[in-house]
């Protein structure tokens, strides 16, 4: 069997490859990969955060140049206006699609009320123009329904309005099939589970995080920091800014998902703002864990006592 796929050979030299093996860093070598193919390269889909640490990685390395690093995805254009549906369109689409009537019923039972014109306009927006399967758009009010229950309480639910403007997020995001929509639910619930264990780390107590806290969070989640790591980012925050501020926090963990750290032995094996420090010597008699020796206890009493007696002096003069 040959070693190689046909259709054309790329070469890197021992070199970079050894360097590739050391980091052990795997999206940096696919990336690596992705720059040798050049124009001929099927897109990557990394969002910029994750590129721009792969790209970091190989800049360390010498194996890229500033002027190499891969822009940014261009953002899709957002899609023309729906159609300003008619009673009529809605009234025939209900009498000659059984699979759109049985939604717009479906939707009645789980909202807990019958649908007005406005309800099944949007409804038909997101079945015809957004041309969601009935389960996805199922689905996605299941999810909208448990996450409105959620901040609100269990007797609220969402409007029509409101799943809608989440069905539009979604379909901008690809998930437009059963099986897309049924894995991203899944991240969505692993990720809130996550989120209510991070929740305290950064200080937030007896109250859920607003959406734009969420999103940091979401972020910060998806880059793999571990709770550790965002106790310490958190920690260095409060101490230099006196209060919790998002953004700084931010930069933080941007430099150290750039340098590839997301742990807290990590940063403090590698960042300069957290030097090494010589372990104490283990106590060797039972109770010394938390008292000094004695020696230690008279030092410090006999340089507090020089001190008092030096500042009562120069107080006196």
């Amino acid at each position: 069997m040959d070693a190689v796929l046909p259709g054309g050979i790329l070469s890197m030299t021992g070199e970079a490859a050894d360097r590739l093996l050391r980091l052990g860093d795997g999206d940096a070598a696919l990336l690596y990969l992705h720059l040798l193919r050049g124009a001929q390269a099927a897109p990557l889909g990394w969002d910029q955060g994750r590129r721009s640490a792969a790209f970091q990685q190989l800049l360390r390395l010498g194996l890229a140049q500033p002027e190499q690093e891969p822009a940014p995805p261009a953002t899709p254009p957002e899609p023309e206006a729906p159609p300003d549906y008619s009673t009529a369109d809605l009234t025939r689409e209900l009498e000659c699609d059984p699979v759109f009537a049985g939604l717009a019923g479906e939707m009645e039972r789980r909202l807990g009320k019958l649908l007005s014109t406005a309800d099944l306009r949007t409804l038909y927006t997101l079945y015809d123009y957004l041309d969601l399967p009935a389960e996805v758009i199922l689905l996605l009010t299941t999810w909208c329904i448990q996450e409105f229950r959620r901040k609100y309480g269990t007797d609220r639910l969402p409007r029509m309005t409101q799943i809608r403007q989440e069905a539009f997020r979604w379909h901008r995001q690809g998930i437009t099939t059963a099986e897309a929509a049924e894995a991203h639910l899944k991240q969505l619930s692993a990720l809130r589970s996550r989120e209510r264990a991070v929740l305290p780390l950064v200080g937030i107590v007896g109250r859920a995080p607003v959406e734009r806290e969420r999103k940091w969070l979401s972020q910060w989640i998806g880059q793999g920091f571990a709770d550790d790591a965002l106790s310490l980012a958190y920690e260095k925050t409060v101490m230099k800014k006196g209060s919790m501020d998002w953004s700084y926090m931010n930069g933080i963990l941007r430099r150290w998902h750039e340098k590839g750290l997301h742990t807290a032995a990590a940063v403090t094996a590698a960042d300069s703002d957290y030097p090494r420090r010589t372990p104490r010597p283990a106590a060797t008699a039972p109770g010394a864990l938390h008292q000094a020796p004695a020696s230690q206890v008279h030092q410090d009493m006999e340089r507090a006592r020089r001190m008092m007696q030096k500042l009562k002096k120069e107080g006196e003069g």
